[in-house]
């Protein structure tokens, strides 16, 4: 008698195999841990979109808890450690959902223009109240933050989602492509994961500095948006 055998289902490192790379971070942690959560709604029967509602849902509510909260934590009646603590599960579980939907459409099939779409939406609904909660701390923590450096940080924080959606398209080129290990610890300052595990660890530990991160990433990322503007107008001219 003849036993036809069943098809093999993926595994997780299949769904890792798709991933997007992120940077040193993102591919170390918050990838494989997409990767599981990938494997799991393969196993639920879950479609990629409802990972990327779940990711913005989950982002929201992190960063308006850490809005609500940036009051009482400057005035001493929270503890900035549960604070930067909820923004470090919250923030990194939400990307890693990010991460997942499209792990998860890749190995399933199941991606289209509509489900793209609505992954890059989402995202920036989410940053942007990242951004917000941000702010929120600073301003909290420091009254006198000036309007411009929060218009200015989170303008130039938007980068990053231009920059995510230029890279996926048939234009994509990097201005630095090694692969080394130094310059890929150089680029963490890039890495979204990495980013957002520095920025909770610093409402936990010392919310006071919140002020010059916003100062650090405004530099980072309007450094990069000069030195990307600068390499591809240098290429157009060739």
């Amino acid at each position: 008698m003849i036993s036809l055998a069943e098809p093999s289902r993926p595994t997780a490192a299949d769904f890792y195999r798709t991933n997007r790379g992120g940077g040193l971070f993102s591919e170390s942690v918050s990838q494989w841990i997409g990767a599981v959560f990938a494997l799991v709604a393969q196993r639920l029967g879950l479609r990629p979109t409802t990972l990327t509602i779940t990711n913005l849902v989950l982002g929201l509510a992190t960063s308006v808890t850490v809005v609500a909260l940036a009051g009482p934590v400057a005035a001493g009646d929270v503890p900035a450690w549960v604070v930067g603590l909820l923004a470090l599960v919250g923030w990194q579980i939400a990307y890693a959902l990010d991460c997942a939907d499209g792990q998860l459409a890749r190995v399933t099939g199941q991606g289209s223009t509509a489900g793209a779409r609505v992954d890059v939406l989402c995202d920036v609904a989410a940053q942007i109240a990242l951004v917000a909660a941000l702010a929120a701390t600073a301003v909290a923590q420091r009254p006198e933050t000036p309007t411009w450096l929060v218009a200015a940080f989170a303008g130039t924080w938007m980068v990053n989602l231009v920059t995510s959606v230029m890279q996926a398209g048939p234009n994509a080129a990097s201005m630095v492509t090694s692969t080394s290990l130094p310059v890929r610890l150089v680029k963490l300052v890039r890495d979204y994961g990495a980013v957002i595990f520095v920025a909770a660890l610093v409402l936990a530990v010392a919310p006071a500095l919140t002020f010059w991160a916003l100062i650090a990433f405004t530099v980072i990322n309007g450094g990069f948006l000069l030195a990307s503007i600068a390499f591809s107008a240098r290429a157009s001219l060739r």
